[in-house]
């Protein structure tokens, strides 16, 4: 079931809702009661595998080590890439 997100136009809440497909958009608000109204989703995302890429390596991304930012599970940001453990 695809995650609707819907907006009041009387108390600004956003509140997000699981739904059919068939299912009519809701009308009102559940915390004021004001109308609603369904807002433009991002959509689903389509996932490219590399070709030989084993499901271990699914969802790994090749952090770069750097001054800016940490990585290798350290708190802090590392010296130069590659980081020494």
């Amino acid at each position: 079931m695809p995650t609707y997100e819907y907006e009041c136009q009387k108390c600004g809440l956003r509140f997000e809702r699981f739904q059919s497909i068939k299912a009519k958009p809701l009308k009102t608000c559940p915390d004021c009661g004001g109308a609603v109204h369904r807002l433009i989703g991002t959509g689903a995302a389509v996932v490219f595998k590399r070709s030989g890429s084993g499901s271990t390596e699914y969802g790994k991304s090749a952090t770069r080590c750097g001054r800016d930012k940490p990585c290798c599970g350290r708190d802090t940001p590392c010296e130069a890439p590659p980081c020494d453990e």
